[in-house]
């Protein structure tokens, strides 16, 4: 029988988590490397990248760098190919990478909705494609995607996020359709609103935490360590009968009125 401990242990595993330079990504990094994975850190600037990698090797973990274009097909296969080659199999990957732009439906730049479509949407298949293809041939895989609050609902000035953060959710649920009989189990997690750097003008908006934090159960913004846990357990054994579900991690706010 496994033990509890065994079911959330992930030494031996290597995971890739897209966009974790900072944020979100660069947090569940340094979690999943506490539970004993190896962490592929991926972003588009080199010197960032480099930094965020550093932070974790101090801390003694076992950390490579793979630069490359999520938004970019072949980009993506080449990279991936790569790093199964040299790096080892990856047997978790998580879709981090994203962007939020704000500005009322109206007004929005057709260029900018198009970009947020390549960097919220298309990414998730571009990498979770290549991922898919070699985690197939091994029988067995983790992908988790990062999807948001915004799946389940809307606020003023951010519709296109909202459009691109359901199809994630119903892209998992494809994914999950697709692969699980070939022993992938891929999930979501749903980031309620979190102190992160894309929030930051939000954080210091004192008329708007006032009302997130009367709106959320919780009472509060979330803390980016609170996203660590769902992220080990959709990454290991214990998860290991989960597929195509969405976790919202959101102190409550999707749960009432």
């Amino acid at each position: 029988m496994t033990t509890i401990p065994a079911l959330f242990d992930l030494t031996g595993k290597t995971a890739l988590i897209t966009g974790s330079s900072q944020g979100i990504g660069l947090t569940l990094a340094g979690g999943m490397a506490e539970a004993g994975a190896k962490i592929i850190l991926n972003g588009r600037d080199t010197d960032k990248l480099a930094k965020a990698a550093a932070t974790l090797r101090e801390s003694g973990f076992d950390v490579h760098e793979l630069a490359f274009d999520v938004t970019d097909h072949a980009a993506c296969a080449a990279a991936i190919a790569n790093a199964e080659a040299n790096i080892g199999p990856i047997d978790i990957l998580i879709n981090n990478a994203g962007m939020q732009h704000r500005t009322p439906l109206q007004d929005f730049d057709p260029v900018m909705f198009e970009k947020m479509l390549q960097t919220n949407i298309s990414s998730v298949f571009n990498v979770g494609q290549a991922v898919a293809n070699f985690m197939i041939k091994r029988k067995a895989g983790k992908i988790i995607n990062i999807a948001s609050v915004q799946t389940a609902m809307a606020r003023p000035g951010i519709a296109p996020y909202t459009a691109t953060k359901g199809a994630v959710a119903n892209l998992t649920k494809g994914m999950s359709t697709d692969w699980a009989p070939h022993g992938l189990q891929v999930n979501a997690i749903a980031p309620g609103y979190f102190d992160t750097p894309l929030n930051a003008a939000l954080v210091s908006d004192e008329t708007f935490s006032a009302w997130l934090e009367k709106r959320t159960p919780a009472g509060r913004w979330g803390q980016l360590p609170e996203l660590v846990g769902a992220s080990i357990f959709l990454s290991s054994q214990a998860s290991s009968f989960v597929n195509g579900h969405v976790l919202y991690v959101d102190g409550g706010i999707t749960a009432c009125l």
